[in-house]
């Protein structure tokens, strides 16, 4: 259940899930339950009602992907990576702006990514074998360069969004190499698990901000809570009055707060 999932804990989770039940009819659409629930563990655990609007939150990130972008290379450096943004990279044919260039040191050396990101103003929007294959190519000519010439620098290459991929994407990428991450993909160690994992949350999770409040933050390029706490002249300059400021801090702090799951 997604409000277990988020940390309700059961007994909320049954208690909300039981009013919806009894006070909605059977024509009732997934958004309007979704709407319901999430206003009322708004007023009981405001960070499971974060985490449970979370791939919403990562919506209101658009149009543009560039804040998407960066709040996957600020999750990236939460689990200890190096990261380079929009890095230039030359391949055997062509160079190759790739979306993030990531090292990290390991028992067996320094480990280098690279990562397409592709993101989607849409939760239905899947990420398709057209896709996949246009990222393959790009990679096979990074990894194709002749290391005589210059460094070949990547080991790994990504296929990274915000939402799904499509069963075709998911084959070809398993079958050629490519490693995708996604909202629910891998069933393990996708999006969802990591950020939660990682305690880094899109600011637009934060609950008690506005939605033009979030927008104006995100176009200053806080795009996680985590940089809210050093950021407080941009929830000022925001208009935010001193008491929202500290209800807004404690909310940030609560989101890294452990939950369980059951």
């Amino acid at each position: 259940m997604s409000l277990q999932r988020a940390g309700a804990g059961s007994h909320t989770a049954e208690r909300i899930a039981e009013t919806i039940t009894s006070s909605v009819g059977f024509e009732v659409s997934s958004s309007e339950i979704y709407t319901k629930a999430f206003a009322m563990l708004r007023r009981e655990a405001r960070p499971a009602a974060a985490r449970y609007a979370l791939r919403r939150a990562l919506l209101e990130f658009g149009p543009s992907g560039h804040p998407f972008e960066d709040f996957v290379a600020e999750l990236f450096i939460a689990e200890g990576w190096q990261v380079e943004r929009r890095k230039i990279i030359k391949g055997k044919c062509v160079e190759h702006e790739t979306d993030m260039y990531a090292t990290r040191s390991g028992p067996n050396g320094v480990e280098t990514i690279a990562a397409e990101l592709k993101y989607h103003n849409d939760a239905f929007y899947k990420t398709d074998l057209k896709t996949a294959l246009y990222v393959k190519a790009r990679f096979d000519d990074i990894w194709n360069c002749d290391p005589k010439t210059q460094n070949c620098p990547i080991d790994r290459g990504m296929l990274i969004t915000n939402t799904k991929f499509t069963s075709q994407a998911v084959a070809y990428a398993m079958c050629s190499g490519v490693e995708l991450l996604g909202w629910s993909f891998p069933e393990t160690a996708n999006l969802y698990d990591r950020i939660v994992a990682a305690g880094i949350y899109p600011v637009s999770t934060l609950t008690s901000l506005k939605h033009s409040e979030k927008k104006l933050l995100i176009n200053k390029g806080i795009v996680t809570s985590a940089m809210i706490p050093g950021k407080r002249d941009a929830l000022r300059a925001a208009g935010i009055p001193a008491e929202r400021i500290g209800a807004i801090l404690s909310e940030t702090q609560s989101l890294t707060e452990p939950f369980s799951h059951v």
